[in-house]
């Protein structure tokens, strides 16, 4: 009997994770021949999810729960939950209620049938904001550009992977970890499936912060690729030979013309702009030298605090 594992990491959803678990539990049931686990990460959540979670593995030994002592966003906590997983068939989806579980074999019959190693929802129309439709946009780009995934491919919260690419992704253990740059770092069959995304099953708003967010795309940013920091070169050269280009022009211009003014608008404006993108270079400088600072140090991608239902290591 194969086993799927439902990674789930839990921020924010008290009145949503008992419906999203006995969802998956009815879908798997429509197929006797599959087993499952479920393992729900608590994400330091500020309301009592935690409860609900112990609540849920004490009454259904499939269900394992893990307590991180500290929030280092959403992508750790999945890690924390591909890092116990023992499936077949690694299933991850939000806790929100948003991933439409009943679609569960549209996903998984075409990884099972080895026609993809990877696959992932792709929703007509995404329920959020029009702030984070623009932030994804902009982080699908930046993937095309920096981490040559296909155009048009695009990552959702609800996606189906073989064991070999989990057991690839868990390998990675620094502190700055991207789901989607690992897992196009291991395999390029990857399949969108379309689907409807439903909204969320409660009122909250979206537990991902704007600051969340930034951090994600300059994690995405820095972490697979030197890119950025090639790009500012060829910025920094085009500037020099601008640079050089307009003083010949001041030059040959004052000797053909004694009567032009001294510019200091212009002068000030030019130091202005070109100082500011100095700064910003030597910023992405110090981002990398940064993140190999702290990974050099062994920063945990997270902390374990507690687990039920799962053997101890």
């Amino acid at each position: 009997m194969e086993m799927i594992t439902f990674v789930i990491p839990c921020y924010r959803s008290e009145k949503t994770i008992e419906k999203v678990v006995c969802e998956i539990i009815n879908t798997v049931s429509e197929r006797p021949s599959y087993d499952y686990e479920i393992i729900l990460i608590n994400d330091c959540s500020p309301d009592h999810v935690y409860r609900v979670i112990k609540n849920l593995a004490f009454g259904n030994k499939r269900i394992k729960a893990i307590s991180l002592a500290k929030n280092k966003g959403k992508q750790a906590a999945v890690l924390a939950g591909y890092a116990v997983a023992k499936g077949q068939y690694i299933v991850n989806l939000d806790d929100d209620y948003q991933s439409p579980v009943y679609e569960l074999w549209k996903l998984l019959d075409p990884v099972k049938a080895d026609l993809c190693d990877y696959a992932t929802a792709s929703y007509y129309k995404k329920q959020q904001s029009a702030f984070k439709n623009l932030g994804s946009k902009i982080n699908l780009c930046m993937l095309e550009m920096l981490l040559g995934k296909p155009k048009g491919l695009r990552f959702e919260n609800f996606s189906v992977m073989k064991k070999f690419v989990r057991d690839e992704i868990i390998n990675y253990k620094n502190p700055y970890p991207y789901l989607e740059g690992l897992v196009l770092g291991v395999t390029e069959r990857i399949m969108t499936v379309p689907m409807e995304q439903r909204p969320r099953g409660d009122d909250n708003g979206s537990g991902f912060t704007f600051q969340k967010s930034f951090s994600l795309f300059l994690n995405g940013l820095t972490a697979f690729s030197v890119k950025p920091l090639r790009i500012a070169s060829v910025v920094g050269v085009l500037f020099a030979i601008a640079g050089f280009a307009w003083g010949i022009y001041a030059v040959v211009n004052k000797l053909i013309n004694p009567a032009v003014p001294a510019g200091y608008s212009s002068l000030a404006a030019i130091l202005m702009f070109s100082n500011g993108l100095i700064m910003l270079m030597l910023g992405m400088i110090g981002e990398y030298i940064g993140r190999i600072y702290i990974c050099m140090n062994d920063a945990p991608q997270y902390v374990v605090r507690e687990t039920i239902n799962l053997e101890a290591k």
